[in-house]
């Protein structure tokens, strides 16, 4: 199949890169519009399903075989701030994957913007910002419902779903980089099969990662989802050093840039002649 590019000529060059990214934000809020019902209620679906059955179905028989818990507290509160993160990580990928592939190959979304004075990065940051957007929405729900039912006992939950927000872009931004250069969607399986999946099961969200073998524990510390979930889990549980949470988050936000650099670049090949 022919890839589909857009001519540079059409892109004014006296403004700023991506000043227009709100317009494209809106382009894809009213289109939003349509689905945000079922995705509000997969929000909240998620947080019930997986802290009723992991946090307090499992959670009870761990507390009970450990006298403790994880680490000194309930298995249901060490278990939520993880799963908060891996949550945001899997709304992430799964919105920087087919709807990117769809806008580039299927709808030819982007193409249009570009026929219009909107640029490559305004398409890319608009997207993006929907992104942050939709990541909100799910953080949020979770928050919410992980506070009703008592997997969640401090205000710091405000700044642990900014941080699963954080983790979310930390990797929809190198998601989309790969998205873009792909001609069909057969290698989203080696995404969802072999980095989100063992991420979700093995970067510190279940149980602690010093159970693991050392080489894994090194990979799974490298994870932009175990600072995510550190940084949430210290907070939660009241054990957090200003310093440690500050370096979670400088990483997270380093995943952020260098993820959207290369998104700019894979967005510029793909679309530009």
């Amino acid at each position: 199949m022919a890839r589909p590019q857009a001519s540079a000529a059409v892109r004014p060059g006296a403004r700023v890169p991506g000043a227009l990214a709100g317009r494209v934000l809106e382009h894809w809020l009213r289109q939003y519009r349509g689905t945000w019902r079922a995705g509000l209620f997969s929000g909240f679906l998620a947080p019930l399903l997986y802290l009723g059955s992991l946090g307090f179905g499992l959670g009870s028989l761990v507390d009970a075989g450990s006298r403790g818990g994880v680490e000194g507290v309930r298995y249901a509160a060490f278990v939520a701030p993880g799963v908060l993160a891996a949550t945001a990580m899997q709304a992430a990928i799964g919105e920087a994957t087919y709807p990117v592939m769809g806008a580039i190959l299927w709808q030819r979304l982007y193409l249009g913007m570009l026929a219009t004075p909107l640029g490559v990065l305004d398409v890319l940051f608009g997207h993006l910002s929907f992104i942050a957007v939709r990541l909100t929405v799910v953080s949020v729900a979770f928050a919410l419902v992980g506070t009703a039912l008592g997997a969640f006992g401090s205000w710091w939950v405000i700044v642990a779903a900014a941080i699963a927000v954080l983790c979310g872009l930390a990797h929809a931004a190198p998601v989309m980089a790969f998205a873009a250069r792909q001609e069909s969607d057969q290698n989203f399986a080696l995404i969802f099969r072999f980095v989100m999946v063992p991420m979700f099961l093995f970067a510190g969200t279940f149980f602690p990662v010093d159970q693991l073998p050392v080489g894994l524990r090194v990979v799974a510390r490298l994870t932009p989802l175990w600072h995510a979930t550190q940084a949430s889990r210290d907070l939660l549980l009241g054990r957090a050093a200003a310093l440690g949470v500050l370096a979670h988050v400088a990483y997270l936000l380093a995943w952020v840039g260098v993820g959207t650099a290369l998104a700019a670049r894979s967005y510029r090949s793909r679309l530009i002649r």
